[in-house]
């Protein structure tokens, strides 16, 4: 979640979030916008759970394959 995706982005890329650090080099392959930081967090929260990595999958992989 954050309100700058390429500052966010290099960040991860750095190595500077320390849960991330680990699976560098990374691959924006999904963003979307919310109106408040709660309805983020929210979603956010969905998509790392495991239902919402099968979405991701499912939806914006294949989106990608084709």
């Amino acid at each position: 979640m954050t309100n700058n995706i390429e500052r966010r982005l290099g960040q991860h890329q750095q190595g500077k979030a320390k849960t991330t650090k680990a699976y560098r080099p990374f691959k924006l392959i999904f963003t979307e916008e919310r109106n408040t930081r709660q309805e983020a967090r929210n979603r956010e929260k969905y998509l790392k759970s495991g239902i919402g990595k099968e979405w991701i999958k499912s939806v914006v992989l294949k989106r990608q394959a084709t």
